[in-house]
């Protein structure tokens, strides 16, 4: 199909005799917002780093806007317009916001502190920097240090970092991973309102956000795509309810 950004054939990922990916079959259409679902150890961040070059392939083929990209490394992948996010906050926290963008931007484009030296190069990191945290609504903050920045702001501040590395497609890892109520329902309007411009792939346990967000659901269990979909057919899937879901969200949702 023609509007597929991202596509796997047979990906599998072995750690000795643990698969973690296993024969798995995804792809990823342009400007959709694809959700990855499954319970822990299903094998979801796995799949995410294999996408983002971070691990390389036992077997299967990844395909990136027609072109296979399994076994580069994850520079070259960020380079080709695949920008990722982690579960964990990774930020430099004695950075402002703007610091910690431009540095992203810097070092996507082969540059480090210390060595810029093209006035066209640097003005191009700002223009990044701040246009990233403009559409992450953290212009106000750009001179704080990160570390003075409530948790939430952070995970803000985090893909506020991937947007500087001018990406087309985004990888992102439990965005609302140990927020709390408010804090999660602006990430999931963040998150909305990128849509648009970009791609969404993303991992996330709170369902009420994935369902208000995502255009198609893979779930995942050990290893293996369980099924794929729109979120309406996930939704109502009995095969996902029984393996993942279970029945409370059912009670809880009706």
């Amino acid at each position: 199909m023609s509007d597929i950004m991202l596509q796997t054939r047979g990906l599998t990922r072995r750690f000795g005799g643990l698969v973690a990916v296993n024969d798995v079959d995804f792809d990823v259409r342009e400007n959709e917002i694809h959700a990855i679902l499954g319970p822990n150890g299903a094998g979801k961040s796995t799949l995410i780093n294999l996408l983002s070059g971070e691990f390389p392939p036992s077997e299967g083929e990844i395909r990136y806007r027609g072109r296979p990209i399994q076994g580069r490394k994850a520079r070259h992948v960020a380079r080709l317009g695949i920008g990722r996010s982690h579960q964990k906050t990774n930020i430099f926290p004695r950075l402002t916001c703007l610091q910690n963008c431009q540095l992203a931007a810097r070092i996507h484009m082969g540059g480090v502190f210390g060595s810029w030296r093209s006035r066209h190069q640097a003005r191009e990191v700002d223009e990044r920097a701040l246009q990233a945290l403009e559409t992450c609504r953290l212009v106000q903050r750009a001179h704080t240090p990160a570390s003075a920045m409530s948790y939430g702001e952070q995970r803000q501040l985090q893909i506020a970092m991937v947007l500087a590395t001018a990406p087309r497609l985004m990888l992102l890892d439990e965005p609302m991973a140990g927020m709390g109520r408010e804090e999660t329902a602006q990430v999931t309007e963040l998150l909305k309102g990128l849509a648009d411009r970009y791609t969404l792939v993303l991992i996330e346990h709170d369902m009420d956000s994935v369902f208000r967000l995502a255009d198609r659901i893979t779930v995942m269990v050990d290893g293996c795509v369980l099924e794929t979909g729109p979120t309406a057919q996930i939704r109502a899937s009995e095969r996902v309810r029984d393996v993942y879901l279970g029945r409370h969200h059912e009670e809880a949702h009706p």
